[in-house]
């Protein structure tokens, strides 16, 4: 340990050194927090000129002494997220169950993934996740759109007409001249 507190990894003047060369924002900021320190500034002092807090000041000298130089620098690269849901089993399973019918018929739909994902895994799944496994597995549920009518063969376009209701026809056809329907009566002669 170094007077600041800090382990001997490098000198204050090394320290300086990275920091001015450094590319990366956020190793910078951490080469200025731990050259800083080094230099024998206070932690309280070393948040009040770089904007940071003292804890986070602190944690950033904690992964110095741990680590030395190698451990600053943004370590976000390194992290790699939350372990998927459905494992490579469970999803090969999904895509089997995906093949047949739902067990209530229809079609399959996120919450119903999310249903039978719950049913595999003994625990609580929200429906999106069924929606996003869907998608994951590039299944479509849509239903191709049926073909213009036209395209129908002349026996189909005849069955279908018949399944028509018959067409209202209107008894008293109104000549386009005839009188008016609307407002009082009015006189047109002179008198």
């Amino acid at each position: 340990m170094s007077a600041s507190g800090l382990a001997a990894h490098l000198s204050p003047a090394e320290l300086g050194q990275r920091y001015r060369a450094a590319r990366s924002p956020v190793e910078r900021s951490h080469l200025q927090i731990i050259w800083l320190l080094s230099r024998g500034r206070s932690e309280r002092e070393v948040a009040r000129v770089t904007g940071y807090g003292r804890r986070w000041v602190g944690e950033v000298a904690r992964r110095y002494d741990e680590g030395g130089p190698d451990g600053l620098g943004d370590r976000r690269r390194g992290n790699a997220g939350a372990k998927p849901l459905l494992g490579a089993e469970d999803e090969a399973a999904l895509r089997v169950a995906l093949a047949e019918p739902p067990a209530d018929g229809g079609l399959w739909t996120g919450p119903k993934v999310a249903t039978w994902m719950a049913a595999r895994l003994g625990r609580k799944v929200w429906p999106q996740r069924g929606w996003d496994h869907l998608e994951k597995l590039d299944y479509s549920a849509q239903r191709p759109r049926p073909r213009h009518a036209e395209a129908a063969s002349l026996e189909e376009q005849a069955a279908y007409k018949k399944s028509w209701p018959p067409r209202w026809t209107s008894t008293a056809r109104r000549s386009p001249g005839g009188p008016s329907r609307c407002g009082r009566s009015t006189s047109t002669g002179s008198g």
